[in-house]
Formats: C-alpha cells, sequence, structure tokens
C-alpha cells in the first residue's frame, strides 16, 4: 500500500560532482531544486516504510535492485554513483543519488546489483527498489505497473524521477512557449492536490511534441496511490535552464 510519494526531477547537474569547480558554490535556482528534493526524499524516510521504490523513465521496464549503480559518462562526466558497473538510466542514477545524500542508502554498499531488495542505510528495514518504466509506456501500461508496486509491502514509499518540459531549452529558453507553459503549470497544480486522476489522463504523445521525461514516472505515481487519499505540496517549481522542474511531496491523508 502506498504510504508516501515524491517527485523530484534528473538533471545530471543536481549531483554536486558534477559541476566541476563550480560545486562549491552552485547556482542559486539548483541549490533551491536540491534542497526541495533533500525535503521530499527525508519526507519518504519519515513515512517508515517497509520498501522505497525509486521509478524513472529509460528505454524499457526492468527492475533493478538496491546495489544497481549509475552514471554520467554519457554526458562526458566521469561519475558512477553506486558500488559497480554503471546501470541504470539517467533517472534512476539521480534518484540513487538523492538517497545516498538523504543516508537511506550507504555509498559504500557492495551488494549484487541483480539481486533483489535488501535493508539498506540508515532506516533499519526500509528496502530499495529500482524500478524503470518505459519513457513511451501508454498510460494504462504505468497505471498497472504502479498498482503492482504499491503491493509489493504493507507500507511502500514511492519516488518518482522526471522532468517537465524541455522544449524551451531545445529551441530559446527566453521566448515564451505557452503551451509548454500551461502543461507545466497543470501537473504542478496536479501533484499539489495528489490528483491521481488528472494525471492518469496525461497524453503520452504530448512527451515527445513538450520533451516531458517524467510523465510514465507520474503515472506510475498516480497508480500506486490507487484509491489512496493523499494529500499533496508543490515544494519547487523551477526553471533555470529552459527546462521545468518539479519537486512535491504527497503523504496520506490522515483519518483522525
Amino acid at each position: 500500500m502506498l504510504i508516501a510519494g515524491a517527485v523530484c526531477p534528473h538533471p545530471p547537474l543536481l549531483i554536486p560532482a558534477a559541476l566541476g569547480s563550480a560545486a562549491s558554490d552552485p547556482p542559486a535556482e539548483l541549490r533551491k531544486v536540491a534542497s526541495a528534493a533533500a525535503l521530499a526524499v527525508s519526507g519518504l524516510a519519515g513515512a517508515r516504510p517497509d520498501v522505497i521504490v525509486v521509478v524513472g523513465g529509460g528505454a524499457a521496464e526492468r527492475e533493478y535492485g538496491a546495489g544497481a549503480s549509475g552514471g554520467l559518462h554519457a554526458f562526458g562526466i566521469g561519475i558512477t554513483v553506486g558500488p559497480g558497473e554503471p546501470v541504470l538510466p539517467l533517472s534512476l542514477t539521480v534518484g540513487r543519488w538523492l538517497l545516498e545524500r538523504a543516508g537511506i542508502l550507504a555509498r559504500d554498499e557492495t551488494p549484487d546489483p541483480e539481486a533483489g531488495p535488501v535493508a539498506a542505510g540508515t532506516g533499519p528495514g526500509i528496502a530499495v527498489v529500482f524500478q524503470e518504466v518505459a519513457r513511451n509506456a501508454a498510460a494504462g501500461e504505468c497505471l498497472k505497473l504502479g498498482r503492482i508496486l504499491a503491493d509489493r509491502a504493507p507500507r511502500v514509499a514511492l519516488l518518482a524521477m522526471g522532468d517537465a518540459c524541455a522544449r524551451p531549452a531545445r529551441e530559446d529558453p527566453d521566448v515564451p512557449d505557452p503551451a509548454a507553459q500551461d502543461y507545466d503549470a497543470d501537473v504542478a497544480e496536479a501533484l499539489a492536490a495528489a490528483d491521481t486522476r488528472w494525471l492518469a489522463r496525461l497524453d503520452p504523445a504530448l512527451d515527445d511534441e513538450l520533451v516531458v521525461a517524467g510523465r510514465a514516472a507520474w503515472q506510475v505515481l498516480a497508480g500506486a496511490a490507487g484509491g489512496a487519499r493523499m494529500q499533496g505540496r508543490l515544494l519547487c517549481m523551477s526553471a533555470p535552464y529552459g527546462v521545468t522542474y518539479l519537486v512535491a511531496s504527497w503523504e496520506q491523508c490522515r483519518t483522525d
């Protein structure tokens, strides 16, 4: 059952080492995103889940154990996150870094990357699973995957990794893009309201048109929430490089 959720973006520059000499003094907008992401991830740990599932877009649907590593080598940056050979897509690589930063995964762990979830980090009994979802997966497939993940344990927390619109970055960040702005604003509103029905209706056809990387992961989160009553908070909305980064936190509504 889903008891907590979070949404974070996955820009490579969120990892300080990727900034090189600027790591000691990152841009203010990146600091804002990083601080919000840290708060969202700490909220997942604070919910005391049995398992944290990190979901992110990639080439195909695939599950990885807690020992799986990722890297930024495709971006010309010689950085590996995790103990072994990089296998995770960018979304899950940044997700792993966020868990390490929060102390949920230790930086020096060496479990088998192909093994199942293992207890890790400073949260006793918290297992970690990395779930890749095809970036172009149909909405129904994402929702179904979310329901399956929510059934993995009595208390499941899910971290959905993905950027919003990046089309302005590919064209001209200084020229207004009303369609991208409207899409981002609507997604931000849905995340703030934990509106799973609205997220479930997101059109995969807009992913390529608006250059959206997070839609599939957001719909997995919506599927995991199912009929549970969740309350959401939008912690950050920023577009420092023409790419919109959204950070949100979800928790179960209290019944008392």
